[in-house]
């Protein structure tokens, strides 16, 4: 199976290098500086499950064209525009694009521009970062890459995937018959978290420590579960359990990439989480002001960066 990666950021570079480690057909799509820095230096692992420096294969959107079995897409979400167009001269009506973002909003805008039996579905539970000197560092021992075909069931390519991935050390790679219902799961989770540390600028064992922090972040958690029940994905009682006793933990360390974007004066995904799971809670009629209220200060923050004026601009 033929793999092209967009990107070889902090889920790129550790999914894709990890498969190109285990012998897998991966070319990284870069642009011309990280093609340049891979070349020299490698592409660089360092990781729990064991470091690496490997020789990849790169190309840059100028010369892509088609050949590729699978494209999985690992862009933040306010950059899915630009990735959707520097992917087009790829597709020949054999490619499919596995996007692992963040969110839901964004298999409409993929299904309107490669049609919806070129895209499946995926999610990634890992805390990676690309750090300043071109490493990828991951950071704790999450390493799960799930996909599946978002009609449901099995096919053919993604079983290929998954075999593909299967020698991969230091990541878990699965095909299942259910994505929509795991990538909801993901949502009330990821947005758990990010509507949480974003407003409280905080991590969870932070705000667990604070008086009311616990009630807090469990109401938010229900609100949430509410909304995926009511777009006909309610979340087990056992994915309950485990988050709300992830919501209690005083020494947590977990925070979102979204609290470090903010914390590090980057663009966020505010719009693509904070704002899908808002209006859908306004349109149900969910009560949940800390979702309106977590939205205002993405936004806020936005217009403040825009203006050059956080701290340190």
């Amino acid at each position: 199976m033929r793999v092209l990666m967009l990107g070889a950021g902090a889920l790129g570079g550790y999914f894709g290098g990890r498969l190109a480690q285990a012998g897998g057909d991966v070319t990284f799509l870069v642009r011309p500086a990280r093609a340049r820095a891979l070349a020299e230096h490698g592409l660089r692992i360092v990781s729990p499950f064991g470091d690496a420096t490997l020789a990849v294969k790169t190309i840059t959107a100028e010369a892509l064209r088609p050949g590729y079995d699978i494209a999985i897409m690992t862009a933040k979400a306010y950059d899915l525009a630009d990735a959707i167009a520097t992917l087009r001269p790829a597709m020949d009506g054999h490619m499919a694009v596995l996007p692992v973002l963040n969110g839901l909003s964004h298999i409409e805008a993929l299904q309107a521009a490669f049609g919806p039996g070129n895209v499946l579905g995926g999610l990634a539970k890992i805390q990676a970062t690309l750090r300043p000197d071109g490493v990828v560092q991951q950071l704790n021992d999450w390493r799960w890459l799930t996909f599946g075909e978002l009609a449901g069931g099995d096919s053919a390519r993604t079983a290929a995937l998954a075999e593909a991935f299967r020698p991969a050390i230091g990541m878990v790679a699965q095909a299942v018959p259910d994505i929509r219902q795991q990538m909801w799961e993901k949502m009330v989770h990821l947005g758990t978290s990010a509507i949480c540390t974003v407003l409280m600028r905080a991590a969870v064992g932070e705000i667990a420590r604070a008086e009311g922090g616990v009630a807090f972040m469990q109401g938010v958690l229900e609100a949430n579960a509410a909304i995926a029940a009511a777009h006909g994905h309610s979340m087990p009682d056992s994915f309950m359990a485990q988050y709300r006793a992830m919501f209690s933990e005083t020494n947590s360390l977990y925070a979102t990439s979204m609290l470090r974007d903010l914390e590090g004066a980057k663009p966020s995904e505010g719009e693509h989480i904070l704002g899908y799971l808002a209006t859908a809670a306004a349109r149900l009629g969910v009560v949940s002001p800390a979702h309106g209220l977590a939205l205002l200060h993405a936004r806020a923050y936005e217009n403040r960066r825009a203006a050059n004026r956080l701290p340190g601009g």
